[in-house]
C-alpha cells in the first residue's frame, strides 16, 4: 500500500476511534455502522481523486460533495432530485431535522433515542470531522493539526456525557491519533531513503550501518511507538494516582477513590440533569420499590446532600468515605424522645437509570447491596466506587420514619456551634435582598421552627410563586435574586432559595436531591419516574436532626409537623394492606401498569421485588454486539477485496526503493520484470518461464496489442533484465516504475471493461499466494521429517540401550 493510502486508512480509523466516545450517548449503536460506511465512501472518494491527481482544494471539495450526496440519500432522499441531488427542499428538510435534533438533545436524558434528527447530527458530525482529518493528514500531508478536529469530536462527546468520559473512549481516540502520526512519520522517513543505524555490523545490515534492501525505517517507527505508548500510559496512570486531581479528564461523575477503609469523595453536582429529567415528555420509570411502611408520603428517596454554597452553585463538600458498616451509625442530633419507626424497603433500579449515588430513604440504618459501594457518614449517602453505578441495582434498606411534633421542633435547644458555623455560611456576594426578604417573611416568629414554617408557607402558598420547569436554570446568587423577583421556577429554585434564606437567619440548612415517593400501583408496589426527580431543603434542629421541608408548590407533600391540620392519607399513600398481610416487603413478582411493553423488553422498567427480578436487558454499551457487527462488516467488505489489496501491496513492494548497491539495483530490475509479467498475466497473458526475456517481451507486446511508449517500455525493461543476467558489468535500469505504469495503461486500454475489472478485483497472479503457502508447507513438513523429533528418530531412540548410571 502506498504512503497516501496508508495515511487515508489511518485517518479513517482515527476518526471512527474518536467517535466511539459518542456511543454511550445514544441507546443504539446502529448509527456507528452507518457512519463508518458513509465515511469509508467519502474517504475512498478522496483516495480516487488524489490518484487523478486534482489540486488539493478540489480534492477536498469533491469529498465534501460526495459526503453531501451520501447524507442526502440517507436522510433526504424523498426531497432530492432523482433521489440523490439535493435541492432547496432537501436543504429545508436538513434544517428541519437539525432543529428537531437540537430539541431532542435537550429533551431526552442520556442515553437518548436514535431519532432522525440526532442521527443526522451525529453521522453528519462524524463525516465533517472525518473530512477535516483526511484533508489535513492525507491531502495536505500534515497529520499533527488533524488532532484538533479529533480532540473536538471527543471533547463534545465527553461534555455531553456530563463533563467526563470512560477511559476506554479516551484510549481509543488517543491511539487513533497516535497511529495517524506514526503512519505519517513512516511515510516521511521512507522518502529519505535508508536509515543510518550505526557502524556496528549486525545480521541483515551492512557494516556501514545502512538498512538492507527494502529500506524500511523500522528503528524510528519502533521508537515512535514506544514514546506514544509511554505518553498514553502517563495520561492514564497519573490522573488515577493523584486523588487531588479527581481523576482528571477521565473522572466519572461522583466516583470515590481510595482503598478499603479510607479515601475521599469530591462529587460533581448531580443537578445537571435534574431539569432535563423534569422536562421529559414520558415519565419513564427509573425505580420500583416495595415497603412495609404504612404511609409512603414521607418516604422520599434521597440521593445526596448539597451543603456548600459559594455564590456560584450549591455542591457537596469533599468528605471521607469508608466501607459500608454492618449497621449505619445513629443519625446526628436525633434524640430517643422523638418518635421513630424502622421500616424495610426493597428497591430495584431500572436498566436505564445510571447514577453514582444510591437512592435511599432518609435516614437509612442498614443497606444490603452487592458491588463496590462506599459510605459517606456526614451526609449519610452511599456512593459507587471505581465506576459502580445504580444501573439495574437491587438492594434492601432499613430506615427510620422520624415523626417529631411541632412542640419538639419549637423547643429544640441550640445546635452545636461547629455545626452552626459550617451550615450557616453564605457568600459575601449574596445580595442583601435575600436576607431582608427572609427577615420580612419571618417577622413575628418566636423560634427557628416558626421561621422555617413561615419560609416554607411563603414559597408554597402565600408568596405568589408558580412552578415552571421552562425557566432558566441556575443555583448561584443571580439565579436566587432573579427567582425572588420573577417568582417563577421549579424545585431547584425553591429549595436553594429557602436554604439560603434560612442560613441568613442563623438556621443550619442544606439541600437534598433525590426523588419524591412516586405513585402506588395496583399490586401495592411504588413506581418512581423521571418526573419525580426533586430537590428540597433540610434544616437542622437539635434533638430531631436534619429535617425535611417542602417549599415547592404542587410537588411532594408538606411534612405533618409543618401543618396545623394534618390530612389523613395523601396522594402518594399506597393502598392499605389487609389485616392478615405481612408487614415484611412483598417478594411476589408483578407487572407495571405504567410501563409500556416495549420499554419492559428493553429492561427499562423496574421490578416488583429485588429477589425475583430478571436481570435488565439494558446492560450498557453493547461491546460484544458492536464487535461482532464490526467483524461481520469487515469480513463482508474486506474478504472480497483481499486479492486486490494483496496485489497492490506486492506492486508497491516491487517498485519501491531497491537500494544503491549494484546488487540491490539488479534485484529491483528483476522485481520490475516480474511485475510486468504478472500484470500481463492479470490481463489474460499467461506467463511462460521457459522463454527468454526478449521473447517474453515480444509475446507480451503481440498478445497485449501494445504500441508506442508501452511497447518500447516492455523492450527497455527486458533489455535491463538481460544486462543484469548476462552483462559482465550490469548497468542498473532507470525509470522502471514509470515504464511499468506505461505497460499497465497500455494493457488496460486494449481490453474490455470486464477484463479490466477482473484484473483489478480478482487478479490471476494472486495464485502465487497459494504456491507460496504450498511451498512453505512442503518445506515445513520436510524439515519436520528430517528433524530429531521425527517419528523414525523417536523409534531409533527407543531402540537404543539405556546407559547404566554409576
Amino acid at each position: 500500500m502506498s504512503g497516501r493510502g496508508r495515511l487515508a486508512l489511518c485517518a479513517f480509523a482515527a476518526t471512527l476511534m474518536a467517535s466511539g466516545a459518542i456511543l454511550p450517548l445514544i441507546d443504539t449503536a446502529g448509527w456507528m455502522v452507518q457512519a463508518a460506511f458513509l465515511l469509508a465512501v467519502q474517504s475512498g472518494a478522496g483516495a480516487l481523486t488524489r490518484r487523478v491527481p486534482l489540486a488539493r482544494p478540489l480534492t477536498v471539495l469533491v469529498q465534501a460533495l460526495v459526503g453531501l450526496l451520501l447524507l442526502t440519500v440517507v436522510f433526504a432522499r424523498e426531497h432530492a432530485l432523482l433521489g440523490v441531488l439535493p435541492g432547496p427542499e432537501a436543504f429545508q428538510h436538513f434544517g428541519t431535522l437539525l432543529s428537531a435534533g437540537g430539541e431532542d438533545v435537550g429533551r431526552y436524558a442520556i442515553p437518548a433515542p436514535a431519532t432522525d434528527g440526532i442521527r443526522l447530527m451525529v453521522i453528519g458530525g462524524v463525516m465533517v470531522i472525518g473530512l477535516a482529518v483526511d484533508a489535513l493528514a492525507v491531502t495536505f500531508r500534515s497529520a499533527a493539526p488533524a488532532g484538533l478536529p479529533l480532540l473536538a469530536l471527543y471533547s463534545v462527546a465527553a461534555g455531553l456525557a456530563g463533563g467526563g468520559a470512560s477511559w476506554l473512549w479516551f484510549l481509543l481516540a488517543a491511539c487513533g491519533y497516535l497511529v495517524l502520526l506514526l503512519a505519517e512519520g513512516r511515510d516521511r522517513l521512507s522518502q529519505w531513503g535508508r536509515v543510518f543505524g550505526g557502524a556496528v555490523p549486525v545480521q541483515g545490515r551492512s557494516a556501514q550501518g545502512f538498512d538492507s534492501a527494502g529500506g524500511n525505517p523500522l528503528a524510528p517507527v519502533r521508537t515512535g511507538r514506544r514514546i506514544g505508548a509511554l505518553a498514553l500510559g502517563v495520561a492514564l496512570v497519573v490522573p488515577a494516582a493523584l486523588p487531588a486531581l479527581d481523576g482528571g479528564l477521565l473522572a466519572s461523575t461522583g466516583n470515590g477513590t481510595g482503598g478499603g477503609g479510607g479515601g475521599t469523595i469530591n462529587a460533581v453536582n448531580p443537578l445537571v440533569s435534574l431539569q432535563d429529567s423534569l422536562r421529559q415528555p414520558d415519565n419513564r420509570e427509573v425505580i420500583r420499590y416495595r415497603t412495609n411502611a404504612p404511609d409512603t408520603q414521607d418516604l422520599y428517596l434521597r440521593i445526596v446532600a448539597l451543603d456548600q454554597f459559594d455564590g456560584t452553585a450549591w455542591k457537596t463538600s469533599q468528605r471521607d468515605i469508608t466501607d459500608i458498616p454492618r449497621r449505619l451509625p445513629q443519625p446526628d442530633g436525633l434524640s430517643p424522645s422523638v418518635g421513630a419507626t424502622e421500616v424495610r424497603t426493597n428497591i430495584t433500579a431500572a436498566g436505564s437509570y445510571r447514577q453514582s449515588w444510591l437512592p435511599l430513604p432518609y435516614p437509612a440504618t442498614d443497606v444490603d447491596i452487592e458491588g463496590r459501594w462506599r459510605f459517606e457518614p456526614v451526609g449519610r449517602t452511599v456512593v459507587g466506587d471505581s465506576g459502580q453505578s445504580t444501573r439495574g441495582a437491587k438492594y434492601s434498606v432499613s430506615s427510620l420514619m422520624v415523626k417529631p411534633t411541632a412542640e419538639q421542633l419549637a423547643s429544640a435547644p441550640p445546635a452545636p456551634a461547629s455545626l452552626v458555623r459550617e451550615y450557616t455560611k453564605v457568600p459575601d456576594v449574596l445580595p442583601d435582598v435575600v436576607e431582608d426578604t427572609a427577615k420580612k417573611v419571618t417577622e413575628g416568629a418566636a423560634n427557628d421552627y416558626e421561621r422555617a414554617v413561615k419560609l416554607q408557607d411563603w414559597f408554597a402558598v402565600d408568596g405568589g410563586f408558580t412552578y415552571d420547569t421552562d425557566v432558566q436554570s441556575g443555583t448561584g446568587v443571580s439565579a436566587i435574586s432573579r427567582f425572588l423577583q420573577q417568582k417563577q421556577g421549579f424545585c431547584v429554585h425553591f429549595s436553594f432559595s429557602m436554604a439560603a434564606m434560612a442560613r441568613t437567619l442563623g438556621i443550619p440548612a442544606r439541600v437534598a436531591v433525590g426523588f419524591t415517593p412516586g405513585s402506588p400501583l395496583a399490586d401495592g408496589s411504588m413506581s418512581v419516574g423521571l418526573k419525580e426527580a426533586h430537590a428540597w431543603p433540610e434544616l437542622y434542629f437539635e434533638g430531631v436532626g436534619w429535617t425535611r421541608f417542602e417549599p415547592t408548590p404542587s410537588r411532594g407533600t408538606a411534612p405533618e409537623y409543618t401543618r396545623s391540620e394534618s390530612p389523613s392519607g395523601g396522594p402518594s399513600s399506597p393502598t392499605q394492606p389487609e389485616a392478615t398481610a405481612s408487614t415484611a416487603p412483598s417478594v411476589a413478582p408483578s407487572a407495571s401498569e405504567r410501563c409500556p411493553a416495549q420499554a419492559r423488553q428493553l429492561g427499562e422498567c423496574g421490578a416488583a421485588a429485588p429477589q425475583d427480578l430478571t436481570p435488565p436487558g439494558d446492560s450498557g454499551f453493547p461491546l460484544k454486539t458492536t464487535l461482532l457487527v464490526g467483524l461481520a462488516v469487515l469480513l463482508g467488505v474486506g474478504v472480497p477485496l483481499l486479492p486486490m489489496l494483496w496485489r497492490l501491496r506486492v506492486t508497491a513492494r516491487r517498485l519501491g526503493s531497491g537500494g544503491r548497491t549494484p546488487a540491490n539495483a539488479g534485484a529491483r530490475t528483476l522485481a520490475a520484470w516480474l511485475e510486468v509479467t504478472d500484470t500481463a498475466w492479470d490481463f489474460g497473458i499467461l506467463p511462460d518461464e521457459s522463454q527468454t526475456a526478449r521473447k517474453t517481451a515480444a509475446r507480451i507486446v503481440r498478445l497485449g496489442r501494445l504500441e508506442g511508449e508501452a511497447a518500447d517500455a516492455v523492450h527497455r525493461i527486458a533489455g535491463a533484465v538481460e544486462q543484469v543476467l548476462y552483462a559482465p558489468v550490469p548497468k542498473p535500469g532507470t525509470g522502471l516504475s514509470d515504464d511499468v505504469t506505461r505497460i499497465r495503461e497500455g494493457l488496460r486500454s486494449g481490453t474490455s471493461r470486464g477484463t479490466r475489472l477482473r484484473a483489478l478485483l480478482l487478479p490471476r497472479s494472486t495464485v502465487r499466494v497459494v504456491w507460496d503457502l504450498s511451498g512453505r508447507w512442503a518445506s515445513l513438513t520436510d524439515s519436520w521429517r528430517g528433524s530429531r523429533w521425527a517419528p523414525e528418530r523417536w523409534a531409533g531412540f527407543l531402540r537404543r540401550p539405556s546407559r547404566q548410571r554409576g
